[in-house]
C-alpha cells in the first residue's frame, strides 16, 4: 500500500472519533501507536529521570514484552488502523531486537511511518540496526517511511551536560555521519533531529539551530520539555515559560515559513500544523488548560515496555488504562470495552488536564476544524 493510499484512510475514522470523544459510539482503533520498547537508557538527562532509575535497578527490563507477547498484541489491533507507529524506550537501540519489533508492525499494524528518537551514544549498534530494519522495510512493506531523530539539544560540552554523558556530543556527529551513510541504500530513511527545549537548552537555541542548519539532515524540530509521569519528572522545573518560549521558537517558525514554499503538498501539510502546534504551546503555558479538545486515548495510544497502556506519555501511569497481559494481549477488549478506559478517557474530556506533548497535539490539531483552517491558511499565505 502507497504513502498516499494509507494516508487516505485517516479520513473516514475522524468521525468515529468525533463521535467516540462524546461518548456516542465505541472508540476506534487509534491512527498514532507509541511503543516504548525498553526501560533501559544510558543518559542521565536533566529533562528526564529514566536513565537515572535504570542506573539504579537495571532488572527493570527483565520483565519487559517478549516478541511472541508484542506479536500477540499487535495481531489483536489488525492491519489498516495505525499510520504512525512510534518506537520509544528508554534508549530504543539499546534492545537487540527493535528489527524484529518493526518486522512485526510492518506485518500486523502496516504502518505508514515508523519513527524512533535515539540518545546517539552507541553509533555503529545504531547504523547497524537501522541497516537492519530498512532491510526489514524493503522485504516487507517497501512503501513505509522510517525516521530517526537522534536529540540534539546544545552544541559541544553544552550538550553533554543536558544530556549527562562526556562524550556525548561527539558520538551525536558520529552517528547523523553513520546514518547518512546507511541512507545513501536505503532512500526511506529520513534522518531529523530534535532539540527539547527546556530551561538547560533554552538559552543556547539560536547557536544550536544554527550548528544544525549546516549538517544538512532532513529535517530540524524541535519540542518542549513537559514534566511527564512516563519520565518520572513531574516535580521538576524544567518547563520554559510562555513567554520564554514564545521567543526562543521564533526562529523555528521563521524557518518553517521560508521552507513550505519549496516543499511538496504533503510536506508543507505537516509543517503547516507544526507551526499550528507552536503557537498552541505558547496559548497552553499562558492559559494552563485545553486550548482546543484534547483526543488522547482516542486518537492516540502508548504501551511501555510491559504492556501498560496509557492515554499519553504526561498521565502515563497516573492514569493507566490496564495491563495487556491481564486481558490475555487482547488490545481491543481494553481499549474499546474496559471501564478504567473509559473512565481515562472521561477524565481528559472533563479538561482536568492540560500539556503540550507534541504527538498528541498533532492529532488534536487533526481534529479540530479551527486549527485545521489555521493550517491551510499557512499553507495558502506562507
Amino acid at each position: 500500500m502507497g504513502y498516499l493510499s494509507k494516508l487516505s484512510r485517516i479520513g473516514p475514522k475522524l468521525i468515529g472519533y468525533k463521535l467516540a470523544k462524546h461518548r456516542l459510539a465505541k472508540v476506534p482503533m487509534p491512527i498514532n501507536f507509541t511503543y516504548s520498547i525498553t526501560h533501559a537508557c544510558q543518559s542521565l538527562c536533566k529533562t528526564c529521570n529514566i536513565g537515572l532509575l535504570y542506573r539504579e535497578n537495571p532488572k527493570l527490563t527483565q520483565d519487559e514484552l517478549k516478541l511472541d507477547e508484542i506479536e500477540k498484541i499487535f495481531k489483536s489491533i489488525g492491519p489498516g488502523h495505525i499510520y504512525f507507529f512510534n518506537i520509544s524506550g528508554g534508549e530504543p537501540f539499546l534492545r537487540k531486537e527493535i528489527p524484529e519489533i518493526v518486522r512485526l508492525a510492518l506485518r500486523h499494524l502496516k504502518p505508514a511511518i515508523i519513527h524512533s528518537p535515539t540518545n546517539a551514544l552507541m553509533p555503529d549498534i545504531i547504523a547497524q540496526r537501522v541497516e537492519a530494519i530498512m532491510g526489514i522495510i524493503e522485504e516487507e512493506a517497501p512503501g513505509t517511511h522510517f525516521t530517526i531523530k537522534p536529540s540534539f539539544d546544545a552544541v559541544g560540552e553544552k550538550h553533554d551536560v543536558i544530556r549527562g554523558v562526556k562524550g556525548n556530543f561527539d558520538r551525536l556527529l558520529k552517528t547523523i555521519e553513520k546514518l547518512k551513510d546507511v541512507q545513501k541504500r536505503h532512500p526511506n530513511l529520513y534522518i531529523g533531529l530534535g532539540t527539547v527545549i527546556s530551561n538547560f537548552s533554552i538559552d543556547h537555541l539560536p547557536e544550536t539551530a544554527e550548528y544544525v542548519r549546516k549538517l544538512n539532515v532532513d529535517s530540524y524540530i524541535s519540542e518542549i520539555a513537559e514534566q511527564r509521569s512516563e519520565m518520572s519528572n513531574t516535580d521538576d522545573p524544567i518547563t520554559p515559560s510562555a513567554e520564554r518560549y514564545a521567543e526562543a521558537i521564533q526562529y523555528f517558525k521563521n524557518e518553517t515559513r521560508k521552507e513550505l514554499k519549496n516543499k511538496p503538498l504533503l510536506s508543507r501539510l505537516t509543517m503547516s500544523m507544526r507551526l499550528v502546534y507552536y503557537d498552541l504551546v505558547v496559548q497552553i503555558l499562558k492559559k494552563e488548560k485545553q486550548v482546543i479538545p484534547c483526543y488522547g486515548g482516542i486518537t492516540n495510544a502508548h504501551m511501555n515496555s510491559y504492556g501498560d497502556i496509557w492515554p499519553c506519555a504526561i498521565l502515563a501511569y497516573s492514569k493507566n488504562m490496564g495491563n495487556l497481559r491481564d486481558f490475555d494481549y487482547d488490545f481491543r477488549k481494553l481499549w474499546q470495552d474496559h471501564v478504567t478506559s473509559a473512565e481515562v478517557r472521561k477524565y481528559i474530556h472533563e479538561r482536568k488536564c492540560h500539556c503540550p506533548l507534541a504527538n498528541q497535539s498533532y492529532s488534536n490539531i487533526l481534529m479540530s476544524p479551527k486549527s485545521m483552517l489555521k493550517s491551510i491558511r499557512h499553507i495558502l499565505f506562507n
